[in-house]
């Protein structure tokens, strides 16, 4: 859970990004659109940690059928969700579709420096390496 800072930190920044991006190239609608598809990747991965941190303190035997029920969970709603969008014929479904993507890089990119440079550090000054 140490690391959720510093992804909800790049995954905000991203936000705002993407709602300014989305303006310049299609106004308020595409604000909104890419706005929201970064929320609901950061919303979607901050749940599964919750719940798979919730699992691991109860029983780690029970991370794995919590993980993966939270991914079938969250696929499935995702897909109802862009299905249920797609059909509405929204403006704003193609930045939205943008914002889903770049908020997976971005999760998964602060999740790469945070392992990467501060838990690392944090081990080698645990260790005296």
């Amino acid at each position: 859970m140490a690391h959720l800072p510093t992804v909800l930190a790049a995954s905000l920044a991203l936000l705002v990004l993407a709602a300014v991006v989305g303006a310049v190239f299609a106004g308020g609608v595409g604000a909104l659109g890419a706005a929201t598809g970064v929320g609901v990747v950061t919303f979607s991965y901050l749940i599964s940690t919750l719940v798979i941190a919730w699992a691991d303190s109860v029983h780690p035997n029970l991370v794995l059928p919590f993980g993966l029920g939270m991914y079938v969970a969250k696929f499935s709603l995702l897909g109802v969700v862009m299905a249920t969008v797609a059909g509405s014929g929204w403006a704003g479904l193609r930045p939205f579709c943008a914002g889903v993507v770049v908020g997976v890089i971005a999760w998964t990119g602060a999740n790469i420096w945070w392992v990467t440079r501060v838990h690392q550090a944090r081990l080698r000054r645990a260790t005296g390496g």
